[in-house]
């Protein structure tokens, strides 16, 4: 008898895995605005204003590992990917949901540990935790977030907005929160089963800060609205600047033009990815991780977003059917590619 062909996921990659389950739904609802495909849902709330949701899983041993995680930062940092994904879409998030799957070798103590990171990082965003579940597990940690926001429908901002000529800015610096965990696990690669480890982590404070204790930049969708700067399109910075700008540009059926000289990476980015012989480039386009935010913005608004001084231009958008390319130096073009699940860069 003839099997079944076998379809392994890192054949489609995260984007196209997305794509095969959730193409044959639909919204039946009218108040449902916006379903799968950006980076929160939309609901109806009013004529005028909108509820959205965005949930996020993270799994030990994938997504973080205790032997340098501290709870208190993955609290924090849990609060951080929920949020994010709200402010993506120019709406402040309010609420929080949190899930966990907890096995029995985590103490009463060790879980007020990861509950006072949630709460530093819920005071400092606004946000309410309003309610959760907690199961026993037997794979260890296991969380799941799900954020909700507020907006008016007129503010919200979608992936499919950007226009052939856009400006394409991104917040902060690229690479760090790579990098960060690349020490990380350097130093659980050397330091096992050493007794009293030391790690040598001097020098490289900002990028383990970058990966373990991302900040939500709420402060850019309110520097935004000051100016009442509405982008056209937007996404957060999770998946990496090429993955990222790859899933921006499908949704609003464009390309691409971005400059190697124009993206932001730090110093430290560059020192430590020297010192490990990584291209620190490698780092800011595939990395993720870092939280901030990529939009778009019409090229007459280009002295508004520069006011902000948040805020690096690196590119502009191209016309529909053409791809998404890295520019070098000497004017040469690089087309980017999509990590999705698959673990080379």
């Amino acid at each position: 008898m003839e099997q079944n062909k076998r379809t392994q996921i890192a054949e489609l990659g995260e984007f196209g895995l997305i794509d095969k389950l959730t193409g044959a739904f639909a919204p039946r609802n009218r108040t449902t605005l916006r379903g799968v495909g950006d980076d929160a849902a939309v609901i109806a709330a009013s004529r005028s204003e909108a509820t959205l949701v965005s949930t996020d899983l993270l799994m030990e041993g994938i997504d973080f590992d205790l032997t340098y995680f501290p709870l208190k930062h993955l609290g924090y940092k849990t609060v951080t990917v929920g949020a994010s994904d709200i402010l993506a879409m120019n709406a402040l998030p309010e609420q929080l949901l949190l899930s966990l799957g907890v096995s029995s070798k985590f103490s009463v103590e060790a879980l007020q540990e990861f509950y006072e990171g949630v709460r530093l990082a819920c005071e400092e965003l606004n946000i309410d935790l309003a309610g959760g579940d907690t199961t026993a597990s037997v794979t260890g940690l296991t969380v799941n977030v799900t954020a909700i926001g507020r907006a008016r429908r007129s503010d919200i901002v979608y992936r499919n907005g950007a226009k052939p000529n856009d400006l394409i800015c991104i917040t902060g610096n690229l690479g760090a929160a790579y990098m960060g965990l690349q020490l990380l696990e350097r130093e659980k690669r050397v330091l096992h089963d050493v007794e009293n480890p030391e790690p040598q982590f001097a020098g490289h404070e900002y990028l383990l800060e970058k990966y373990l204790k991302p900040r939500a930049r709420r402060d850019v969708i309110a520097a935004l609205a000051e100016e009442k700067l509405r982008p056209t399109a937007m996404i957060d910075l999770s998946d990496g600047l090429a993955s990222d700008l790859m899933q921006l540009c499908k949704a609003s059926d464009c390309g691409a033009r971005i400059y190697l000289e124009r993206i932001p990476i730090a110093r430290q980015t560059h020192q430590l990815a020297e010192e490990m012989h990584t291209d620190p480039v490698v780092a800011a386009l595939n990395g993720g991780q870092d939280h901030e935010l990529l939009f778009t913005v019409p090229l007459s608004m280009q002295e508004q977003v520069m006011r902000l001084g948040l805020v690096d231009v690196i590119g502009h958008i191209t016309q529909p059917g053409t791809e998404c390319y890295l520019v070098t130096p000497d004017g040469s073009d690089i087309r980017l590619k999509a990590q999705g699940f698959k673990e080379e860069i």
